[in-house]
């Protein structure tokens, strides 16, 4: 069976090399690579560096790639709508890719009630922007958020991202009136306590902020992951999201759903909400919507959208035309091509073959997803469960050298996780993972 994965040169490279010492010399050190390749093209699941080295890709450009790269109606679409024009910005002069596609996604976000959908560039200004309508809405101030969360590094999200490094420190102060409460990270419970016999207790820790820290009356929004992303992977139990929602309403706040990493077909389902069965008063969409191009949305009840005033929000480039036509492709392709049923069968060869691993290496402790989003958490210790940061690294870097490209994730940098294109083959996600188990054996046999 021929592999998918082909180094014909040392990785990284002599040309990927040059391009990384020019990159030191000319791009501020923030801009730190994970892997320094530098990518020629990309197809699917596979990329090709400068060096003619080919790559399977288990990060996606970070849950970007859920059609896989290049896919060639996407392709296609962008460049017949670049020959007609590429800007006019909507608010000056409207184009129909914009309604055309606020339409569609109304028509497919959970829930019954009108829909309304305004479009941006990136998740983190989509962020900024769902917390404006939430609070021209109600009329109030305070945002709850959650630990482990990350939102994105424009202000008001940095503010509601939980990790201090290396998303945080440095940047303050921070954005005033948000509070943090505990999230449903089970393997970790912040209560001490064990699902299922815990009853969701840490939903509860919502109606103790509203006691102790925020009241109500001057909290107009919570914003929450559905399975939180950055965070490590973490999938709280099926009734947490729909309790958090419960209480919320009870005290006039509103519930905004971050789906920026878990929407279009990620998780098994189009929007992760749906796993959860709610309907978000604001949902808030990125990466995967339009296959790489810039875009981003912020989607709610239409009542809700309304909040703001006469351009109260908006922007040069939001909704470009071109991303907007590509984000219509996005959701030909899914609902043709049934990704999110085969989001369901990645995920479950991925988990399975992870859970095999943990059978036989004490370092993962922990292995979750829902859908396509999988992750294995690592630790030096299962019974006192420290984390296994370094460890991580190590093993990630010898995936890299080995030709497989994938991502960690979590407060304490020990979760592997998966963000494959959807279009990866069986042959190539076992090929990959056959890597994965390659690195860690070589890891743990270093000790």
């Amino acid at each position: 069976m021929t592999k998918s994965i082909n180094l014909v040169t040392e990785v990284p490279g002599p040309k990927s090399r040059e391009l990384e010492a020019m990159k030191n010399q000319y791009v501020p050190r923030a801009m730190s690579i994970h892997a320094p390749v530098y990518v020629e093209r990309a197809e699917g699941a596979l990329l090709e560096d400068v060096d003619g080295n080919t790559f399977i890709d288990l990060a996606g450009g970070v849950g970007v790639m859920n059609v896989g790269h290049s896919q060639p109606e996407i392709v296609e679409a962008i460049k017949e709508h670049v020959e007609r024009f590429t800007h006019t910005d909507f608010t000056v002069v409207p184009y129909d890719s914009y309604v055309k596609l606020a339409e569609r996604l109304a028509k497919i976000l959970p829930g019954d009630t009108p829909k309304k959908v305004a479009f941006f560039n990136s998740g983190a200004e989509a962020v900024e922007n769902a917390v404006k309508i939430a609070k021209a809405y109600t009329k109030k101030s305070g945002i709850i958020t959650f630990e482990n969360a990350f939102h994105g590094r424009t202000m008001m999200a940095m503010t509601l991202t939980s990790k201090v490094k290396p998303y945080k420190q440095g940047f303050g102060p921070f954005a005033s009136n948000v509070y943090r409460i505990p999230y449903a990270y089970c393997y970790r419970c912040p209560l001490n306590l064990e699902y299922p016999s815990c009853d969701i207790k840490c939903a509860d820790e919502l109606k103790e902020a509203f006691l102790h820290t925020v009241a109500p009356e001057d909290t107009a929004a919570v914003i929450v992951e559905p399975v939180q992303g950055e965070g490590g992977f973490i999938v709280p139990p099926k009734e947490y999201l729909k309790r958090l929602q419960e209480i919320a309403h009870e005290n006039d706040v509103l519930l905004i759903v971050d789906e920026v990493q878990t929407g279009f077909a990620r998780t098994g389902y189009m929007f992760a909400s749906e796993y959860s069965d709610i309907e978000p008063d604001i949902i808030v969409l990125a990466k995967s919507i339009a296959a790489g191009m810039p875009l981003s949305g912020v989607a709610g009840k239409a009542h809700v959208m309304d909040g703001p005033g006469d351009s109260g929000i908006g922007g040069t480039y939001v909704g470009n035309p071109v991303a907007c036509t590509a984000s219509l492709k996005v959701i030909d392709i899914i609902e043709r091509e049934q990704l999110v049923d085969r989001s369901k069968e990645l995920g479950k060869r991925a988990y399975d073959r992870f859970k095999a691993m943990q059978e036989k290496y004490d370092i993962i402790g922990d292995v979750r997803g829902l859908g396509s989003m999988v992750g294995i958490e690592l630790v030096k210790d299962r019974q006192t469960k420290e984390p296994a940061a370094q460890e991580t690294n190590r093993i990630l870097k010898k995936a890299f050298e080995k030709g497989v490209i994938s991502l960690k994730a979590g407060i304490y940098g020990n979760v592997i996780r998966v963000l494959s294109p959807l279009t990866i083959t069986e042959e190539q996600l076992d090929e990959a993972l056959d890597v994965i188990e390659e690195a860690i054996k070589e890891v743990l046999n270093e000790k």
